[in-house]
């Protein structure tokens, strides 16, 4: 039996974490962290982190259970991980300005 993971169509809270894992581990090698240089690049590690909790979303069910309460929790770690991103898109740009 195969996993939902590959099932684009079946929601999957382990594909969601991993879309957006992957998307804040990219925005750090993208923004080179140390020197936090801006890059319009950054808007793809945005929009998957973003298509990442759309995904994450999706495993939400209607009646509170513990699987609901991990959904919620990976979605708090969603939201986290994409301000975070933001933050090293954002960051940059304002100390140029200022």
């Amino acid at each position: 039996m195969t996993s939902s993971f590959f099932h684009l169509r079946s929601p999957s809270l382990l594909r969601g974490n991993v879309i957006v894992l992957g998307s804040l581990a990219a925005s750090f090698m993208l923004a080179r962290f140390p020197l936090n240089q801006p890059s319009f690049a950054m808007i793809f590690p945005i929009l998957c982190a973003a298509a990442g909790t759309a995904e994450t979303f999706r495993c939400i069910q209607a009646r509170w259970s513990w699987y609901h309460g991990a959904v919620m929790f990976a979605l708090y770690m969603d939201l986290m991980a994409l301000i975070m991103i933001l933050f090293l898109a954002i960051y940059p740009l304002l100390m140029r300005i200022g």
